[in-house]
């Protein structure tokens, strides 16, 4: 069966020389998927938020994040959280006449999420940041210098696996129970 499948395959290569170009390209492509190298771009979101003009007024993630510290998820900023501030500051701008449009109507914005880890997976934020002393943008990059956020890392095992792996409980951090629950 193998050999009929490899025969088949040479006679598919031989037949054309576009179609070598294009199985290289499959398999180009679906290597770089695979090494966690390619990361696509962010999602459209419902309300533009530019998290540059938060980090210059000084705003630190945990502001807005504030489930990060205390829970798996870091969440998502509240819309009470955001107009607690914004109902005085830049009220006439568009992004946050937004924001206000969605509290008015009593509405979360239904943000769409930017970084995936598969569901089988088991992390948590709050073990990160506090125990492992990283900060957002060992992971997220520099979101405070994106206008629009991007992921900057395909999370996958692999690339998980590569920071684990340098810390100084390694052989405890490779163990597949702590992130495989």
């Amino acid at each position: 069966m193998i050999s009929s499948l490899w025969w088949r395959v040479g006679r598919f290569m031989r037949t054309s020389p576009a179609r070598l170009y294009l199985l290289a390209g499959v398999f180009v492509a679906g290597a770089a998927a695979l090494s966690g190298s390619v990361v696509t771009a962010g999602p459209t979101q419902p309300v533009a938020f530019n998290h540059q003009v938060m980090v210059q007024a000084g705003v630190q993630c945990l502001f807005c994040h504030n489930d990060a510290l205390r829970s798996p998820s870091p969440g998502m900023p509240s819309l009470e959280l955001c107009m607690g501030c914004h109902k005085t500051i830049a009220a006439d701008r568009p992004a946050i006449k937004g924001l206000a449009d969605y509290y008015a109507r009593g509405e979360p914005i239904p943000w769409a999420r930017v970084n995936y880890v598969p569901r089988f997976v088991y992390f948590s934020h709050k073990v990160h940041l506090t125990v492992g002393g990283l900060n957002c943008e060992n992971c997220h990059g520099d979101v405070g210098n994106m206008k629009v956020v991007e992921p900057v890392a395909r999370m996958s095992m692999g690339w998980c696996l590569s920071c684990h792996s340098k810390q100084p409980n390694a052989p405890q951090l490779r163990d597949c129970v702590i992130c495989h629950r």
